[in-house]
């Protein structure tokens, strides 16, 4: 479903990536590793359009999507979650759902019009999925953190979005906020695809799936938590020092 063939973006000289490859089949998940700078959120960035690259494609279901404005790579079905939450704190969670779920999605329908039956059904059962049908009535601002991070989760797949880019989807959560964050997205699994940037090991033991490491813009390695675990140049680069803090 979506294919990157060596890409590489240049910011004035420093390559942020480096001729990097990689394919994610429909319905499946990835999980991308690698130390800070490593290149994964300018990667998410390279996917959705929001950066060029310099050289290389971005190819979705078969078209090549590389020069593509970015409204124009959402609409043929891909959505990424941000690190920092952003849901709209004014708006009740319901609310902050259904204006993603909307069919037409121009901005002055965005607001002032009634939710149709479809997209109410829609909003109840992704209520259920991100478990927080009793906060549905709640303002979003007033969500604890994690309870935002689920939201905009939501938020992203209500968009009826086909790829999923998340980006450190359990930033500043807590060990038991990170399992439940784990089995949702792996209760997202073939309705969408998902790709997902994240450092904590633990977090990524619990997804399972397919890994990718990058290093300094590059593919390093690939395979399972496992192999991934045990293989010395990751270790060298990336998990070295939590490696033997763990010894």
């Amino acid at each position: 479903m979506l294919k990157v063939d060596g890409i590489t973006v240049d910011f004035d000289g420093f390559k942020a990536i480096d001729n990097f490859s990689m394919t994610l089949e429909r319905g499946q998940l990835r999980v991308l590793i690698g130390p800070n700078g490593a290149g994964k959120s300018t990667l998410c960035d390279t996917i959705i359009g929001r950066v060029r690259a310099a050289s290389g494609h971005v190819w979705l279901n078969g078209e090549d999507i590389t020069a593509l404005p970015e409204f124009e790579i959402v609409r043929r079905g891909i959505c990424r979650k941000f690190q920092t939450p952003g849901v709209l704190p004014s708006l009740t969670v319901r609310d902050n759902l259904a204006l993603a779920a909307r069919r037409d999605r121009r901005w002055w329908t965005g607001f002032g019009h009634a939710v149709d039956a479809t997209e109410r059904v829609r909003v109840d059962e992704i209520l259920a999925a991100i478990g927080l049908e009793d906060r549905a009535t709640t303002l979003a601002g007033l969500l604890a953190h994690g309870e935002k991070q689920w939201l905009e989760i939501g938020m992203v797949v209500a968009t009826g979005a086909e790829l999923l880019l998340l980006d450190e989807p359990t930033a500043g959560m807590g060990p038991n906020e990170t399992s439940r964050t784990a089995k949702l997205i792996k209760s997202l699994l073939g309705k969408h695809a998902v790709l997902v940037i994240d450092h904590d090991m633990k977090f990524v033991e619990e997804l399972g799936g397919k890994v990718t490491v990058m290093h300094q813009g590059k593919f390093l390695k690939q395979g399972t938590v496992e192999q991934i675990r045990n293989d010395p140049d990751v270790a060298a680069v990336y998990l070295g020092r939590s490696e033997r803090e763990e010894a």
